[in-house]
């Protein structure tokens, strides 16, 4: 699935000069844990998170964002500017982008979002570890659903138990025969790009490999003639 179909469009920003008090006070009234900072363009610039308010306090006791708001004694969180406390080398991906690919940037840059900007750097929106997980969640019997009907039934054009789909936890088996080459290499290219599916193993063999000269054609595993 494609960032653009999991974001979340509408997303809460700042601007550099937003006090720390004001985006603390937005963060624990929407109940999120960071902001986009943005420019006049709405070009991101940088990120407040929770762990930023806490090294900027670091002379208080490490506590909850909550607890920041409301200390009278936070001073600095009422007189500095979110600028000042952001995080600016800002981990982003790309719209077209997968979900696949955007759960392996999270996990080799250990953050929990990921802000989503145009080619300008405009902010489109934003994709939490949440989004991607649910992806990765979806129910083996929608996964096999959409195997045999959509891939099996409508882009090969077969009969959609013509191959013998299992699905379990997200792992796809495959086993079986089809008429042609490009079928099994269609097969086995787009099953991996289902939503959910976490691998593939296939067991699917053609009859007539289409992919050469007809008088080269031969099913698969029979042996060439010998003459």
């Amino acid at each position: 699935m494609l960032i653009r179909d999991l974001m979340t469009p509408e997303v809460v920003t700042v601007r550099e000069n937003t006090p720390l008090k004001e985006a603390a006070r937005l963060m624990a009234g929407r109940g999120i844990s960071g902001l986009p900072v943005v420019d006049a363009e709405n070009r991101l610039v940088g990120i407040v998170t929770e762990a930023d308010f806490v090294e900027r306090t670091s002379h208080q006791e490490r506590a909850g964002l909550v607890k920041m708001l409301f200390d009278r004694d936070s001073r600095r969180l009422r007189s500095d500017s979110v600028g000042g406390a952001m995080t600016k080398n800002v981990v982003c991906i790309e719209p077209d982008a997968t979900h696949a690919h955007a759960a392996r940037v999270m996990e080799r840059r250990k953050v929990k979002r990921l802000p989503v900007v145009d080619d300008d750097g405009r902010l489109l929106g934003i994709v939490s570890r949440s989004d991607i997980l649910s992806v990765f969640a979806r129910p083996d019997e929608a996964i096999e659903d959409e195997i045999r009907h959509r891939i099996i039934g409508q882009v090969l054009a077969l009969e959609p138990d013509s191959v013998s789909v299992e699905v379990e936890e997200g792992n796809v088996q495959l086993e079986g025969t089809v008429p042609a080459r490009t079928e099994a290499n269609l097969l086995a290219d787009l099953v991996p790009g289902v939503d959910g599916v976490i691998s593939v193993h296939s067991r699917v063999h053609y009859l007539v490999d289409d992919t050469v000269r007809t008088e080269e054609a031969r099913p698969y595993g029979v042996p060439r003639p010998n003459w």
